[in-house]
């Protein structure tokens, strides 16, 4: 599996322009009716994506790209140490991901036809596990713990 998607990410660029589409650069959210592109081999799938787009009559791909800064894992590793219920090992996992500095870990490619975007995501192990790792420290702030003693329920009428 690549580590990067650096050079996937300017094919992209080449081959969309060499077919005549537009780039927007956008991301389309989990919130919008979207249906994810299923294909089998992730560093040439997309141009079947891309071809697809082309023939629908898009007049332009959504395009974007997540590359890893050293802001993004100091705010990760932040949050996981305010946590007290992170791990150590969780801890580990995101100070490795300081190797992966300046590399492409997610793209996501998306044409709208009818209402509906279609999307293509290419990602990374090393962002999956980044993005759980943000999944986590989010859900970790906002536990919140009742730090009364007495065990009475205040909302009791």
């Amino acid at each position: 599996m690549l580590e990067d998607l650096s050079s996937i990410h300017d094919d992209m660029h080449a081959f969309t322009q060499g077919l005549g589409l537009r780039r927007f650069h956008g991301y389309i959210p989990d919130e919008m009716p979207s249906v994810l592109w299923d294909g089998d081999d992730v560093t040439e799938s997309w141009k079947d994506f891309v071809e697809l787009a082309r023939a629908s009559g898009a007049p332009f791909l959504t395009m974007n790209s997540v590359q890893l800064e050293a802001d993004d894992v100091d705010f990760l590793l932040s949050e996981l140490r305010r946590s007290s219920f992170s791990r150590e090992e969780d801890m580990e996992t995101a100070r490795q991901l300081r190797s992966y500095f300046g590399r492409i870990g997610f793209i996501q490619l998306g044409f709208p036809y009818q209402g509906v975007m279609f999307l293509c995501e290419l990602s990374t192990e090393w962002y999956e596990g980044y993005k759980a790792l943000q999944e986590m420290a989010d859900d970790l702030g906002g536990i919140m713990i009742d730090g009364s003693t007495d065990g009475s329920d205040e909302d009791e009428r």
